[in-house]
């Protein structure tokens, strides 16, 4: 008998970054408001159950204006998990913090955003990356 794979490939058209923050989340996202002159506000968790594993739970905090969405979410999941790597992105598990902002147009450019983002104090370490690259990129998509 013949067995069929459905192969589906995503394509992100959004910039990512990850940061490095001992800040807790809604320090982090105060900072940003006022730093980039946003409104980040907290939403719902975003919730992924994984079949017979266990589930995450994201923390998540979304600016969105008519031009481009800006989302802040905790790369380490807010509940506790049975799960051996409790990451939204585990590709990138080092990072606290994941900063996903939609393709269109932004107030800042992403380099100077960058430069921006790596000049706060409560931000210990930035980096930008391809999120088409990334193994587990389904789950930064919502």
């Amino acid at each position: 008998m013949k067995t069929l794979t459905l192969e589906v490939e995503y394509e992100c058209d959004f910039d990512l970054f990850g940061l490095v923050s001992s800040s807790r989340e809604h320090t982090l996202a105060w900072v940003l408001n006022r730093t980039l002159h946003l409104r980040l506000v907290k939403q719902q968790d975003l919730i992924y159950d994984l079949l017979h594993k266990g589930r995450l739970v994201i923390s998540n905090y979304l600016h969105a204006t008519e031009h481009y969405t800006m989302r802040l979410l905790r790369n380490r999941s807010v509940d506790p998990s049975p799960l051996k790597k409790p990451f939204l992105a585990p590709d990138i598990k080092e990072y606290d913090y994941l900063l996903q902002v939609s393709t269109g147009t932004s107030s800042l450019p992403p380099e100077a955003l960058l430069g921006q983002l790596a000049a706060l104090p409560e931000v210990q370490l930035i980096s930008q990356f391809d999120p088409n690259d990334l193994k587990f990129k389904e789950n930064l998509l919502f």
